[in-house]
């Protein structure tokens, strides 16, 4: 395949065949494509300067744009979610690099399709002294042994593999050809990158719908960027499928509103805005620290399917277990902090799981709000009052002169006492701070303190 065609579309002919829209009665618009393939393939970017996102890779002075632009380009992997960009920055390197190009695929090449590129790659390096750029697609579908097959062709320099995949590659590509390249992960595109790709294909005649006499509604867009999930390929034919399937309107106009645009990307839309953010959010842990579970999962459901961060979930979770469960529960913040790296790891669909068996536990939690209210209270002393110094005793004795300066001499070790509490003052002036709840762990502790309060001791002594 050349170099040319490598990301061809399928042919430019003018005179091929129009693609007629729906329309209501007689109201029939037809319009032109130069090619057959989907919105999302046409719109690929064809230089650095039409590519959107990736910004943390492809900054102005980042290590990958100045490989590309100086046509440096090394051994590398090409990491991340779908429609991402992973395919459309190869294709940019292809149209930029002097070096030849060529393409393989994880889903459809075998063994016998890679011999014959690394062969003629051989051959082009002895004879010509040019060098080759080998695009693996889906490099992860190769088993070990076929990607065993690249390596001593990369090791050697023959090619410089570009590979690209939407799995670690640190789990899914061989050890051996992970250290000879370098890792370049790729982030889901953000809304604003997403609404500029949108914008990008409604206004260009040539490879978008600039041609079509649309008209999107705010809410719609806003509904299918959000939707998207950070997947351009996903925004783009759901607009696509939007505009070819939507009847002309009695102006002569294909509207799309929000309806139109839910059932092109199979997702209700629901109302969240900024004001329903935050809302929701606070009904969310609100039944939770109400001891309801099913109302706080239906307040997860909504930000669930509005598309909201799991990450900013998962940390209102472990705030609420710290702050309304406490000690009356310490598993609680255990629990909520396991979900927020599950989350971390896993992303969604999956860390819907964690995150739910973490709401469950915190809304049937005992609540204590203690530890809080003691922080507070001990923050307060701190601003209002003289701040008390550190006793004598306490003070650090492990260097040479603090005893002479009575550093640390007094001091008890509670392991010497076979209950493991010895009297002796911590603070200097008596204060109280920590008052335990009556439920759950907190119980015990409260026992426990009790106890050693009626040992006496100082600042631990009961005051009224």
């Amino acid at each position: 395949m050349s170099q040319k065609d490598l990301f061809g579309n399928g042919g430019d002919r003018p005179d091929q065949a129009a693609t007629a829209v729906k329309a209501s009665g007689d109201r029939k618009a037809t319009f032109r494509n130069r090619s057959p393939a989907p919105l999302a393939a046409r719109m690929r970017p064809r230089s650095l300067d039409e590519y959107v996102g990736q910004q943390h890779l492809l900054g102005t002075g980042s290590l990958l744009r100045r490989s590309i632009e100086a046509d440096r380009i090394q051994s590398l992997i090409l990491y991340g979610p779908p429609g991402t960009g992973k395919t459309s920055l190869a294709q940019v390197i292809a149209s930029t690099t002097e070096a030849a190009f060529e393409r393989l695929s994880g889903v459809e090449s075998n063994v016998g399709d890679m011999r014959v590129v690394l062969k003629g790659a051989a051959h082009r390096l002895a004879n010509t002294g040019k060098s080759t750029l080998l695009f693996v697609d889906e490099i992860h579908r190769f088993n070990k042994s076929q990607q065993d097959v690249l390596l001593p062709d990369v090791e050697s320099g023959v090619i410089k593999l570009i590979g690209a995949t939407t799995h670690n590659p640190f789990f899914f590509v061989n050890a051996p050809l992970v250290s000879r390249s370098q890792i370049f992960e790729l982030k889901p595109l953000t809304e604003e990158d997403l609404l500029d790709l949108a914008r990008r294909a409604l206004g260009d005649e040539e490879r978008g719908l600039g041609s079509r006499p649309l008209r999107i509604a705010d809410e719609a867009m806003a509904h299918l960027v959000k939707s998207s999930d950070g997947d351009a390929r996903k925004l783009l034919n759901s607009l696509e499928v939007a505009t070819l399937t939507t009847s002309l309107s009695e102006s002569g106009e294909i509207v799309i509103d929000r309806q139109t645009a839910e059932a092109c990307i199979q997702k209700k839309a629901v109302v969240y805005d900024r004001d329903g953010h935050f809302d929701t959010i606070s009904a969310f842990i609100k039944s939770m620290r109400g001891s309801d579970p099913d109302a706080a999962l239906y307040w997860l459901a909504k930000m669930i399917h509005a598309g909201e961060d799991p990450r900013y979930i998962t940390r209102r979770l472990m705030i609420c277990a710290a702050e309304d469960v406490g000690l009356a529960d310490p598993m609680a913040l255990v629990l909520a902090t396991s979900a927020h790296q599950t989350a971390e790891f896993v992303g969604w669909p999956e860390a819907r799981i964690p995150i739910a068996e973490a709401v469950i536990y915190i809304a049937t939690a005992y609540k204590s709000n203690s530890a809080m209210v003691a922080i507070d209270a001990a923050l307060e002393d701190i601003k209002k009052n003289p701040t008390q110094p550190v006793p004598a005793h306490l003070q650090d004795g492990h260097y040479r002169g603090a005893a002479e300066l009575g550093r640390g001499v007094g001091y008890q070790y509670n392991h010497d006492d076979p209950e493991g509490r010895l009297d002796q003052e911590y603070l200097g002036e008596p204060r109280r701070f920590y008052v335990p709840g009556h439920c759950g762990v907190e119980r015990k502790i409260k026992e426990r303190l009790d106890w050693f309060r009626k040992r006496g001791g100082g600042s631990n002594e009961d005051q009224p």
